[in-house]
């Protein structure tokens, strides 16, 4: 049976680029253009699921309504806990510590801020929640709103990235990824993007 997965970034936040992790800042004006301009008019999903984080779960409110979806937020799919980060940008955290983003990018497992979620423990929540959508949602299109760390660890836990890589994959505001399974098998139909260019 088939299960076909759209991963869809938020938008810009109110705040522009930083850090943010678990802060809950809504979408900016310019994220939620980004976000409408992404999904265009289409509605071919049968359900939408959701970070409760308010820059995804305010779009996919308003998706869900326009079209008459059953939407389902699900707190395993918030972002990742930055701890000491949280909040701030990458200037403001190079500023503090000279060298500490490149480090973090060459070795996301070990090299975190204080008090950050462990690498593992993140993909283990969002696995599980990305399993009970493929054992619950068999033969439909669903679509996701969340985040890019989010959406990296569907990268690792469907195509078997290692965790140590995972931050080699850029996710772009508003970026959309599409995974198709088929008997649990999972394929990359096209990662970046929106819609409007499929």
């Amino acid at each position: 049976m088939t299960v076909t997965l759209d991963l869809l970034r938020h938008g810009e936040p109110v705040g522009g680029r930083k850090y943010r992790g678990q802060i809950d800042d809504p979408l900016s004006e310019k994220g939620w253009a980004q976000m409408h301009a992404a999904v265009g008019e289409t509605a071919a999903w049968t359900r939408i699921v959701s970070s409760p984080l308010a820059r995804c779960r305010a779009f996919a409110e308003m998706l869900a309504d326009r079209h008459g979806l059953p939407l389902t937020l699900d707190e395993r799919l918030m972002e990742v806990g930055f701890g000491v980060w949280e909040g701030k940008s990458a200037a403001e955290i190079e500023q503090d510590a000279p060298g500490t983003l490149a480090r973090f990018k060459a070795d996301p497992v070990n090299a975190r801020p204080a008090g950050a979620e462990p690498l593992a423990d993140f993909h283990a929540r969002v696995a599980a929640a990305l399993d009970d959508q493929l054992a619950q949602h068999a033969g439909q299109h669903v679509l996701l709103v969340g985040h890019a760390g989010v959406i990296r660890m569907a990268f690792a836990w469907a195509l078997h990235v290692p965790l140590e890589h995972a931050y080699r994959i850029e996710v772009a505001s508003a970026g959309l990824t599409r995974l198709r399974f088929d008997d649990g098998r999972a394929s990359l139909i096209f990662h970046g993007g929106g819609l409007a260019h499929r």
